[in-house]
């Protein structure tokens, strides 16, 4: 079987930041970057150029860091925005402008309230800008799922004559069905006479649970270019997951006349990366990279496991990255070992200090804990760099009891700008006492939307990563902290998560509409 080559766009630092409170710091985005880079990815969406200056600068960081894939930036479909994006990925070595506008009646009626000549009219100008900018131009038609067939014919003919190399097909909104979205992709290819001059792409959504099977569909029906985020994070209920598709791929070579150029044996640590820095864990029974993906419990499953593998196992969990990162350091480790290790792991530190502080930590995470894997050294890493947005509010202090029949109560010291305050509050547990003390010193008015606990690794002597999500004024934000000590950790993420919110264009998320 001949096999062409699909290509694999991730959009994790674009559409996946915008799942609420996911925003990522230009050290996080370049991290995930390197960490892609090193999967062989094809193309990065690296965010929206025009959406804060965080987000320009983080794309234009990405930018300058990646090598070996195309860089690229989303841009509405018009002049500004493509004009930042071309501005913001300059230093790449390939560059790709990613504009878009709404084609459905919906949208054109209710959202972008023009009629569709003007649509039309637009999406060809906006090409024509960014292809004059940038060698490497997609457009999207945002809703597709929900346009019109004939009016997509027209605007795609229009915009590959006008110099788009790649046309999306979004499914924005997760409305579409594997069957029909994948035969709308064939008509698209068969009726539309300059279709072979462009890679026809897709960009689903899971709203019912069917972001991959209408991705693969696609890829039946000849899309070559499939859009999708690590551990499927995205808007709403996310996108087609990276993992899920190219294993898919991979797995059922028989059916899929494509190949991917994926080094799947990256998946494992990506999906561990990604979900330290945005806080969101994978859940135990996600396919891939879920804790329980490659595990037993059926006594017939282990015993025919046992006897040959294949009998209830179609991947094999070396082939995703699992059990890849062994120990590789302990605590008579030194700095230039340390060093190292970061090093391999795509890590890159802002000066020297923060080198230092990361090196600090590291000693004292391996007095308390006995093995060090790679996991912990990036949970380490995000703390440190975490500690930098930390100006409002530190923690110097804190003590919690609790007991049998008792309530537990909690005493705390912060620096608040160079001021010492101290609080005790009693809760319903320790780290209810302990967030309840912060907010004695605070008075925040912020909402918590969301506590979550996450072993890294394994063992009663793992370092815990604790996400805390708050809300105020509609603003969502995550903050993430790691310790051994699982109270402290909770205090460290509420902290940041306040010093993010209460830090007015910090730390900007660009909640805006896309494909």
């Amino acid at each position: 079987m001949t096999r062409d080559r699909l290509i694999i766009f991730d959009t994790t630092l674009r559409d996946g930041e915008q799942s609420p409170g996911a925003s990522m710091t230009r050290n996080e985005k370049v991290r995930i970057a390197k960490a892609l880079e090193k999967m062989k990815v094809d193309v990065i969406e690296a965010g929206f150029a025009i959406a804060s200056e965080g987000d320009f600068k983080a794309v234009k960081a990405v930018a300058e860091s990646i090598k070996d894939c195309t860089v690229c930036s989303l841009a509405r479909a018009n002049v500004t925005d493509i004009e930042r994006a071309a501005e913001a990925l300059k230093p790449a070595n390939v560059a790709r402008i990613h504009t878009f506008i709404a084609t459905s009646p919906i949208h054109m009626k209710y959202k972008l309230k023009m009629d569709p000549e003007s649509v039309l009219e637009q999406a060809v100008s906006s090409v024509k800008l960014a292809r004059n900018l940038a060698p490497d131009v997609e457009f999207s038609l945002e809703d597709a799922s929900r346009s019109e067939f004939e009016f997509m014919c027209r605007i795609i003919e229009r915009v590959i004559a006008a110099g788009a190399g790649t046309i999306n097909i979004p499914d924005t909104v997760g409305y579409g069905e594997p069957m029909e979205y994948g035969h709308t992709i064939a008509r698209l290819i068969e009726n539309i006479p300059n279709s072979d001059q462009a890679i026809f792409s897709v960009h689903c959504h899971n709203d019912l649970g069917l972001a991959v099977a209408n991705s693969l569909s696609a890829v039946v029906n000849g899309a070559r270019q499939v859009e999708c985020t690590v551990n499927g994070l995205g808007e709403r209920a996310g996108n087609a997951s990276l993992e899920e598709v190219v294993m898919a791929i991979k797995t059922r070579s028989d059916l899929f006349a494509v190949e991917t150029n994926i080094d799947t044996t990256q998946i494992v640590p990506a999906s561990r990366l990604v979900a330290s820095v945005t806080g969101f864990p994978v859940q135990p029974n996600k396919a891939i990279v879920g804790a329980n993906a490659f595990a037993h419990e059926s006594g017939i499953h282990q015993d025919g496991v046992l006897k040959f593998r294949e009998t209830y196992e179609i991947m094999r969990a070396e082939d995703v990255g699992w059990n890849a990162n062994k120990l590789v350091l302990g605590k008579h480790s030194g700095r230039a070992a340390v060093r190292a290790r970061f090093e391999d792991l795509g890590i890159e530190f802002a000066d020297q200090d923060e080198l230092n502080e990361a090196f600090v930590r590291f000693k004292a995470l391996a007095d308390k804990k006995h093995e060090i894997f790679d996991e912990d050294l990036q949970a380490l890493v995000t703390d440190v760099q975490e500690a930098h947005f930390e100006d409002l509010y530190q923690l110097k202090y804190l003590e919690v009891t609790s007991k049998t029949g008792g309530i537990p109560r909690a005493k705390l010291i912060l620096n608040c700008r160079g001021d010492e305050k101290s609080a005790e509050a009693e809760g319903s547990g320790p780290v209810d006492a302990a967030f309840k003390a912060i907010e004695e010193i605070v008075h925040s008015g912020t909402s918590l939307q969301l506590y979550s606990v996450n072993a890294i690794t394994s063992g009663t002597d793992s370092l815990g990563e604790v996400t805390v999500r708050l809300e105020k004024g509609g603003r969502i934000v995550n903050g993430s902290g790691a310790d051994t000590d699982i109270v402290i950790a909770s205090a460290k993420a509420y902290l940041i998560a306040l010093n993010i919110i209460l830090s007015d264009g910090k730390r900007e998320h660009p909640q805006v509409e896309g494909v």
